[in-house]
């Protein structure tokens, strides 16, 4: 995938989250048809366009990720089917726009009965982006340090890292099972220096 995605404005992928703090724009997540995610963003494009909103609505997202076929091609695969991206301000204005297009069913986070939605955390937002490959993923630890498994099945264990990759955000460390030392090779994510 290619790493210097531009999106609407122009904006790189490492400055999606940060422009936040430049406007009051969020990221929200907005839930479709399933199927209907591409029409769903060409929709609120247009009405974006039409309305005179592009200083609410900022970005549309659509996450995707590249997949290889059974025949060697390669074709877009949903990573949220039914959802769609969207950084905005949210106003009554624009809100409404976007809970009115065509195929769209309401926000995520929203009660419904005319509540605000609840926007992504900036932590969510980069985990999204960096499935999507779109950036790649901080930490603060390198080889040779201690960490501790924060998820999963390893949960509290603690060992070195022996190697990262972060591109794919995956670590290798080693971690004492049944009284043998292992490796094991984890989400970046899921480990905290020690």
């Amino acid at each position: 995938m290619n790493e210097d995605v531009v999106l609407n404005d122009n904006l790189e992928d490492e400055e999606l989250v940060d422009n936040n703090e430049k406007k009051d724009r969020k990221w929200y997540v907005v839930t479709t048809y399933s199927g209907y995610e591409n029409k769903v963003k060409e929709y609120l494009e247009l009405r974006t366009e039409s309305m005179g909103l592009t200083d609410l609505i900022e970005n549309i997202i659509v996450p995707e990720v590249e997949e290889k076929t059974a025949e060697g091609k390669i074709k877009m695969k949903k990573l949220f089917p039914g959802y769609v991206l969207i950084q905005m301000e949210i106003t009554d204005e624009a809100w409404f726009i976007v809970r009115n297009t065509p195929n769209v069913t309401g926000f995520v986070g929203s009660s419904g009965k005319g509540a605000k939605p609840i926007p992504l955390s900036d932590e969510e937002v980069k985990d999204i982006f960096f499935q999507m490959g779109l950036s790649e993923i901080s930490v603060d630890f390198e080889v040779g340090d201690m960490v501790q498994v924060t998820k999963g099945p390893f949960e509290n264990e603690v060992g070195p890292v022996t190697s990262m990759d972060l591109k794919a955000g995956k670590v290798e460390v080693i971690i004492n099972i049944l009284g043998r030392e292992t490796p094991i090779e984890i989400n970046a994510n899921e480990l905290r220096k020690m």
